[in-house]
């Protein structure tokens, strides 16, 4: 499992987790969002512009 903390959010990445491979990202210990990292798209809950800046920021990091 990959955890990663940014600002209030934490980004989770659980390796024994279904496909497409996937990061849950939740604030307040309630989950916010669901990312798909391949396709790069969005799954569902909500999409914040910071969240989505936080991404791309962890992506080009290679953290993701």
């Amino acid at each position: 499992m990959v955890r990663i903390k940014r600002g209030n959010f934490i980004f989770l990445i659980r390796k024994s987790d279904h496909p497409p491979r996937h990061v849950h990202v939740y604030r307040d210990r309630e989950e916010i969002l669901k990312w798909d990292l391949d396709g790069w798209r969005f799954l569902s809950g909500t999409l914040l512009f910071r969240v989505l800046r936080l991404l791309i920021e962890l992506r080009r990091e290679g953290r993701l």
